[in-house]
This record gives C-alpha cells, structure tokens and sequence, in this order.
C-alpha cells in the first residue's frame, strides 16, 4: 500500500486570490456589455482579470490555471454569439478551437523544444564543463570570480533556453566556492555572488531571444497577429547594448552596495579546477552536444540570410537529432520525466488567452481605454515607450512570471501600437522593445522563476535583492528610453 503523499498547506494569498479572482470574474460578467464590445469579448475581459489575479496571487499552479482558463474560453466563448453571424451561437467546437490554438504554433514548438536542450545539457554536463572552463581561467580576485559567474551566465545564454535551468547550473558553483572558503552561506561573498548571478541572468534573458519563454510568446504574436517574424539576430542587435550596458552598471553597483568580505580565493579558485578535473575529458555525448548547439545556434543567427529555416524549425530538428538512436544523446524515456510539462502547458494556454483576447477584439477595446486614459492617441513614440514601459515595470511587481505577465500584456500592447499608429514606426519591432521591460523582475525574488532558486539558497535575504534591485530598475528604465531616443533610431527600429 503506497503512502499518499502530503499536500502542502495553501496560504491565505492563494486561498483570497481564488476566491477573489472568481468573485471579480462574475461581477465583469454581471456589469452590462458595452456598445463598443462584442458579447465574447466581454467575456474574455472577464477572463483575462480572473487570470491575472490568480497569477499574481499564485492560487493554484501554473498548469492548473492553464486548464481552467482554457476550459473557461471554450465554454464562455462557445455560448456567446458568433461575431461574423451574431444571430447564431459560436459553439464550443469552435470555440474550443481558439481556446487551444496556442498549442499549434511555432513559438510553443521552439519552448517545448528547448525543455529537451536544458534536459541535454543537464545530462551530459557540458554547461557545468562550460561553467567550470571560464571559473577555472578567471583568477583569484573577488571581483574576477564575480566577474566569471556573470560572463558564464552570459554564454549558457545562447545555448540553454531557461534561465531557470542556467542559474540551477550556477547554484552548486556559487555554494561549492563559499564551502571551500569555510565561510557562512549567508556571508556577504555568498550574497553578491547569488544575487548577481540572477540579476545578471534576467539581463541575458532581454538580450538572447531563444533565452527566455517570455521572449517566445511575444514571438508567437508577433508571428500569428501582425505576419511577420522577427529575425534571431535582429533581436540580438537591438538588445545586445542594453544588456551588456546595464551588466556592467550592475557588476559595479552590486560591488559598492553588496561590498563582499576581503578573501584570499585562491582556495576557492582551487575547488573549481578540482571539480573540474573530476569531471575528466569530455563524454562522447558532451561532443555530440556541442556540435549540434553550436550548429543550431549558427542555424538561428543567420535565419533570413543565409537560409530561410525559422527557428522552430530548425530547434525541432535539433532534438530530433538529440533523439536519433546512435546519432543522438538521450531517448525518450530518458527525457520525459524530466520535462517540465506543466511548464509547456502553461505556455499553449497563455498564447491561447491573448489570441482570443485579439480576434474576439476585447484587446482593442482594453487598448482604448488605455490610450485615452493616458492622452496616447497623440503621443510621439518616447512618450509612448516611456509611459508604457513603466506600467509593464510595475506591474510585474505582482507577476511571478514574465510569461504570464507577457500572456497578459503582449495582445493589448499590440493593440495600443495599432490604434495609435506612429508615422514610421514599425509595430512589430516595438512590441519587441516593450518585451525588454516585460522581463525587468529585478525587485523582488518572487518576480521570477530564477529568482525564486536563488531566494531557496538561503544565501540572501529579501532586502539584498531588493537593495541592488530598485537602483538597477530605475537604471533599467532610463536606459529603455535612452536608447529609444538613440540607437534603437539609428538602427531604423523605431
């Protein structure tokens, strides 16, 4: 007889964000229908509240929330009028149809793809190798190991989609060097490298499109809503300077304001080229992985210009070599149990919402209300960036998640883009702009998956993020419209 396993206990967030989410759900759904908004529109409002409630209070799980949206649209939607014949109900067939359309897109097959790269790369070890290869040649100063940390999470960026998966790469690093030191795990050494690691990782996440799943889901509108795409490197080249920008002001400010004990590293130092000779020579497996990353990740540079394969496609590819008996690294039983599922549904789900929030057009309407709130119809394109950006900042106080908050935001944002319609200005290059300040979670541990692994440590405390974390936000900001005024101009981008 198996043991059932225990149910850890709600909070009274989560139990208040049920209730409450549900509560606002029925009083949108009891207020009178708006002559300007159709009947399933309304009631994709309705739902698109209730999901941002329960995701910001974290009242059930991220899959589970996913299923009962999904379930609400097809219902919802299904029992409203059909917008193209109003004298006939859409049905939930159909609706059903809109409720998974998220599940049959390119930017769902690239996250469901790359859950099986960080699975590779865990099971070879050739990140841990990567990480091991730039510590071990970084030298002996405090500011050198730092320094390491950050340029590994830099690399690991471009061939591990997940910035959860990278830090969890970086957690046992981070902790075998301040055990090797004999010092506390709560040491402010400790501190400046853990947080650093994560702050600097959700920096690489704006800069690398493949690199985080929030980047993917504004793809995926980019693609279905405006049919266009948004080239690999083009990406790279719009973000590149603000991240590398900002990783410099932030290695400097986290050095000032998480000022670190004074330590010979050297034994430190030591532990890194110890773990890494216990790693021994690389695997066969490892080798196969670096050629197929490595010709992946020159496969998504050169998208558009050397070939006309996107970058779905060519990451499907990728793991059905991973795959391939002889040829590849893993087989499915392997990888399986080690996918993050819930994850993946969770995404399907959250494109799904936003798609029904546009073709039901309750994104439109939610975009005018916006525009006329803040006077946008008329505002330049600074202006714009400027108020805009400081809503996603700030809302992303309440998100656990940049792909829920994305989910939510990306649709209406879209929409705002096309009512306001700035001369010059291409919408589906400046969706890709707001994206950057959809993934700004550097306040609170809580605002990310990364920050969340790091925060389990125990190595820091909340106000040690928070203290690097205001200053490097408000720098954040600025530097959005900076460069807005400036080089993304220049660039023709905006």
């Amino acid at each position: 007889m198996t043991t059932p396993v225990a149910q850890p206990n709600r909070t009274w967030l989560q139990n208040a964000g049920l209730i409450g989410g549900f509560l606002l759900l029925a009083i949108i759904l009891f207020l009178p229908t708006p002559a300007t908004l159709s009947t399933a529109g309304h009631r994709m409002i309705a739902i698109l509240f209730f999901s941002i409630v329960i995701w910001m209070t974290s009242a059930v799980s991220y899959p589970v929330s996913a299923t009962i949206i999904t379930a609400m649209t097809a219902l919802s939607l299904g029992l409203a009028p059909d917008m193209a014949h109003p004298d006939k109900l859409l049905g939930t067939s159909s609706a059903l149809k809109i409720a998974l359309s998220g599940y049959a897109t390119p930017a769902w097959a690239l996250v469901a793809a790359a859950m099986f790269i960080s699975v590779a790369m865990m099971k070879t070890g050739l990140d841990k190798r990567i990480a091991m290869l730039v510590l071990s040649r970084v030298g002996t100063k405090i500011s050198s190991i730092y320094l390491g940390i950050i340029v590994t999470g830099f690399i690991l960026a471009f061939f591990v989609p997940s910035a959860t998966a990278r830090l969890a790469c970086l957690v046992p690093i981070i902790l075998g060097i301040t055990e090797s030191l004999g010092i506390n795990k709560k040491s402010r050494l400790a501190v400046l490298l853990m947080v650093g690691a994560t702050q600097a990782d959700t920096l690489w996440n704006i800069m690398v499109q493949t690199a985080a799943a929030q980047n993917l889901i504004t793809v995926g509108f980019i693609n279905t809503q405006l049919h266009t795409q948004i080239p690999w490197f083009t990406w790279l080249l719009a973000a590149a300077p603000f991240s590398l920008i900002m990783v410099v002001i932030y290695f400097f400010l986290s050095m000032y304001l998480l000022k670190p004990e004074k330590l010979d590293m050297t034994n430190g130092l030591e532990r890194i080229k110890q773990l890494r000779k216990e790693m021994g020579p690389m695997s066969l497996d490892e080798k196969k992985l670096l050629i197929i990353s490595i010709l992946l990740l020159f496969t998504w540079a050169t998208g558009g210009k050397l070939h006309h394969i996107d970058t779905s496609t060519s990451t499907i590819v990728a793991i059905a070599l991973f795959l391939t008996p002889k040829i590849g690294i893993m087989d499915w039983k392997y990888a399986q149990p080690r996918i993050g599922w819930g994850a993946i549904v969770m995404f399907g789900a959250g494109i799904s919402l936003g798609t029904a929030l546009l073709q039901t057009k309750a994104a439109v309407w939610l975009a005018t209300i916006f525009i006329n709130a803040f006077s946008l119809m008329d505002a330049a394109f600074l202006g714009l960036m400027a108020i805009m950006s400081l809503f996603l900042i700030l809302i992303h106080l309440g998100f656990a998640s940049a792909t829920a908050l994305a989910s939510a935001m990306i649709p209406i944002i879209i929409s705002i883009l096309q009512k306001v319609q700035i001369p010059g200005v291409d919408i589906a290059m400046a969706t890709m702009l707001f994206q950057f300040a959809v993934c700004f979670g550097f306040i609170l541990p809580v605002n990310s998956p990364q920050g969340m692994v790091a925060y389990g440590t125990d190595t820091f405390e909340v106000k040690d993020f928070i203290k690097t974390g205001v200053p490097i936000t408000i720098i954040g900001y600025a530097m959005l419209i900076l460069l807005a005024a400036t080089y993304w101009h220049w660039i023709g981008i905006v």
